[in-house]
């Protein structure tokens, strides 16, 4: 295993490096902009437009890549990153933000799928689960690494800015000096929503639900935990609380799915998801402890939500459809995580902070209901014909790996 993973030593680090920049500038960005005092709409806006141009990149970026191939369009997208994170602290309002913090959606969106693309075809069947996994923790390390660098700086200051930009312009150096030959073109598909829908319509909900969830954790997660009078550190340690409780609940909730209808496991995710967003609303935690413990429970299901709906639409989709499929649902989630951030901030607006699990909890009801009255619509596909789970995150093109069981297998 160890051998498999090291092979692919180059592209880990420009990932990890890459991650700590994105995780950096995640938790900052909405911190720095409350900070300014702009409003809870215009900080939505800031997340809608980053959520609309790291859609769209999945759709430009495999026309980029055929054009000029992966290694330039890294580099270029790679160092765009960096310098829109400096113009970031160059230019603090909000149009402008709205401008450069989008087109990091972009550059964001393209580093994933030539990363991953590169994985993916260098790995096959027999170890490509593994280098996957590896790729997934390797990436929630730098998330969280990055994260922890808040403490480090001053939130109103220019450092973690250029911290972050540092990083981004650092994921250069292992992929221009590796000597491992470049992928094919990324490969471009139809990709059609509402064929997807009439498949499989738990899993292309459940993917839109998880959207808004995302979106609105990734910008107002952060807020809260401010709002419940954490520092940057206590901030930190709650958005890393959230990603640690995924983590270690994605096998569980993969393993139960794979023995019973995974609607039912949707179900009981949405379920949790409600009852921990209750209790957080009823407790309104202040205290870093009660904060961090709410979000790890909360954080149990945040992660898997999004790779159950993608396993059920795997059981659902034809051979050879896998890519479609996965295509398909990462636009449908883009779409839910531009509504995710207006949806929080004028909950927050309204309620306060216990706005952000109100938001919350209306969305794991639409998520966990839904897939319990499909499966009441349509029966299950057996245990032996469906595929395996396997964790996804949604920022993840995943798909483009052949997912498709044996013949006669799962």
């Amino acid at each position: 295993m160890l051998k498999s993973v090291a092979a692919f030593g180059a592209l880990l680090l420009a990932t990890f490096l890459m991650m700590v920049g994105a995780g950096l500038a995640s938790a900052l960005v909405p911190l720095r902009a409350a900070a300014e005092g702009w409003s809870s709409g215009s900080i939505a806006w800031i997340g809608t437009v980053y959520a609309l141009a790291f859609t769209a990149g999945c759709i430009l970026v495999p026309i980029l890549v055929a054009r000029v191939g992966h290694i330039r369009v890294f580099a270029a997208l790679q160092t765009s990153l960096a310098c829109l994170l400096l113009l970031l602290a160059l230019a603090p309002h909000p149009l402008a933000w709205m401008l450069f913090r989008g087109a990091c959606g972009l550059g964001m969106v393209g580093g994933y799928m030539v990363i991953e693309s590169w994985i993916n075809e260098r790995t096959d069947n027999t170890n490509r689960g593994t280098v996957f996994s590896a790729y997934m923790i390797v990436s929630m390390v730098g998330i969280a690494s990055g994260q922890f660098l808040l403490p480090l700086g001053d939130i109103a200051g220019d450092r973690l800015f250029m911290a972050s930009a540092l990083a981004f312009g650092l994921a250069l150096m292992p992929v221009m000096l590796s000597v491992a030959p470049a992928p094919r073109p990324l490969e471009q598909v139809r990709i059609d929503p509402r064929a997807l829908f009439r498949r499989s319509p738990a899993a292309a909900v459940g993917c839109f639900v998880a959207g808004v969830i995302f979106g609105n954790w990734g910008y107002f997660g952060p807020l809260y935990g401010k709002a419940a009078g954490l520092g940057t550190a206590g901030i930190a340690t709650m958005l890393t609380a959230a990603m640690v409780g995924g983590v270690l609940f994605q096998y569980p909730f993969g393993r139960l799915s794979d023995r019973i209808d995974r609607r039912y496991v949707m179900g009981i995710a949405g379920a949790i998801g409600v009852a921990v967003s209750v209790a957080m609303i009823i407790a309104a935690p202040r205290t870093p402890i009660g904060v961090v413990v709410g979000t790890f429970g909360f954080g149990t299901v945040l992660f898997t939500i999004y790779s159950l709906s993608v396993a059920h639409a795997n059981d659902q989709a034809r051979p050879g459809e896998f890519v479609q499929v996965s295509g398909g649902l990462l636009i449908v989630y883009g779409v839910g995580n531009m509504i995710g951030p207006q949806l929080g901030g004028r909950l927050m607006d309204r309620l306060g902070p216990e706005g952000f699990f109100v938001a919350m909890a209306m969305m794991y009801a639409i998520y966990g209901g839904y897939a319990l009255w499909r499966s009441t619509r349509k029966a299950a596909l057996p245990p032996e014909r469906r595929p395996d789970f396997t964790p996804v995150a949604p920022m993840s093109m995943r798909g483009q790996a052949p997912a498709e069981p044996a013949a006669g297998g799962r």
